[in-house]
């Protein structure tokens, strides 16, 4: 918390000033109060990494040792979802994966910063369920990399929204407060209560594609109020996960019903397909002649 007020606007320094008089005179214009105050804070509090407490910079952010472990992504993409290919090559048609060309999804792009695995399950999980709510500048920082892109071509960011029922228990919404340090670090406005789930879901934890689209239909909604103002714009739509992109559509169908002008997705962890693992090796064995049986 001193932290977060040390690290606040210019009016921390006058307030600082005041508190300690005459400070400002004992040094260089460009040393603030808040400066030296915050310098003192890291010495008697070293900053340490978020995960595992080893030494690092500057408050909030990863050591070395566990960024080295997050599988960042990047590199041959399917050009709707973002799912990574092994190589370039293994793109079934048009650049898309198998997902996105069996079941075309209403948004035109979705990005993510992480491979969804054990190093980033010590992120997201902590973030989503354990009110760790100080992960959500570091994730925002990794999804500013992943869709810088995505933030420049969008003029409004949506978070995915959670049922007042599950928002009650949990007391927080993931989605929007990565949404706010987003639209922090882009500069960029971000609606809240644009979009609100109408309906409550079950888990949808180890359901498939088809029933975690069945079990979202009809669960979203654009806010009346907030309807006029999304006609003609372009809608860039946070979560913190997406698995088979079935919320993420669902919210992009209302979008779209509403007027806006088209949907993005940016998410801080993707859970890949299986299927798209090596389907061109799919593509070949689909392919092959049977061999003439000899004697």
């Amino acid at each position: 918390m001193a932290r977060l007020l040390l690290e606040s606007p210019p009016r921390t320094d006058a307030f600082l000033t005041r508190l300690v008089p005459g400070l400002t005179r004992f040094v260089p214009g460009r040393f603030s109060p808040a400066r030296i105050a915050t310098a003192v804070l890291d010495l008697l509090l070293p900053p340490a990494c978020i995960l595992c407490s080893s030494p690092v910079d500057a408050p909030g952010l990863l050591c070395g040792a566990c960024f080295a472990e997050l599988a960042i992504l990047g590199g041959p993409s399917c050009l709707c979802c973002g799912a990574p290919f092994e190589l370039a090559w293994h793109a079934v048609e048009g650049g898309l994966c198998q997902r996105c060309l069996d079941t075309p999804p209403p948004f035109e792009r979705a990005r993510a910063a992480l491979r969804y695995d054990d190093a980033s399950r010590r992120l997201v999980l902590p973030f989503k369920h354990g009110d760790r709510i100080e992960f959500a500048a570091v994730l925002a920082r990794l999804m500013a990399g992943a869709g810088q892109v995505l933030l420049r071509d969008n003029n409004v960011m949506i978070p995915v929204p959670l049922h007042r029922r599950r928002l009650f228990v949990r007391r927080y919404n993931q989605a929007a407060l990565l949404a706010r340090a987003l639209g922090r670090i882009a500069g960029r406005p971000v609606l809240l209560d644009a979009l609100i789930r109408v309906a409550p879901t079950r888990n949808l934890d180890g359901k498939s594609a088809a029933e975690r689209r069945e079990e979202v239909a009809g669960a979203f909604a654009v806010r009346p109020r907030r309807a006029a103002g999304l006609r003609g714009h372009r809608v860039l739509l946070i979560d913190d996960v997406m698995t088979s992109g079935a919320t993420t559509a669902a919210c992009a169908s209302c979008l779209l019903e509403a007027g806006a002008g088209s949907v993005d997705v940016l998410v801080a962890a993707l859970v890949p397909d299986p299927r798209q693992r090596n389907p061109a090796r799919r593509r070949r064995a689909r392919r092959r002649k049977p061999v003439a049986a000899t004697h």
